[in-house]
């Protein structure tokens, strides 16, 4: 038979163990920058928080004021997957990265602190590498004189 103590350190040795497997995100909330508050405030997420949210926005300051000039807004947070997944979806197609309108882009990444850095190109680097393959096979056509009959 079991002893009370043992059971009790079993007991106490699971929730230690269930505590620790919690994901650690950085949080903060419409900073202007990628700095400070941003990559030293980290939070133990809930249990069901499974990926850390990351969000990178473009516009003028929150209470609009003719002539006022854009900035960088990022936000930091935990979020599970599913949620996560349904506000990407949602502001996806504001992500355009095009410098005089407002824009926002979103990414979710799982591990502890994954979202140190903001990514906001995601969508446009398979763009780019497209565009380079594809210069890279110009330069070797017209090189070779491949097309010339």
């Amino acid at each position: 038979m079991i002893n009370s103590s043992a059971f009790f350190c079993c007991i106490i040795i699971l929730i230690s163990i269930n505590i620790s497997n919690c994901l650690e995100c950085y949080v903060c909330d419409n900073q202007e920058d990628n700095a400070e508050k941003c990559l030293n405030t980290i939070v133990t997420c809930e249990q069901e928080e499974d990926v850390c949210l990351s969000e990178i926005s473009w516009g003028s300051t929150p209470y609009w004021t003719f002539g006022a000039a854009k900035q960088y807004y990022v936000s930091k947070r935990c979020s599970t997957k599913e949620r996560c997944a349904r506000y990407r979806s949602s502001i996806m197609p504001l992500c355009t990265h095009i410098w005089y309108q407002d824009w926002k882009c979103s990414e979710c990444c799982k591990g502890d602190r994954c979202n140190y850095y903001i990514i906001s190109a995601a969508n446009h680097s398979s763009s780019g590498i497209g565009m380079m393959l594809s210069s890279l096979a110009v330069l070797i056509f017209t090189k070779w004189n491949i097309f010339e009959a």
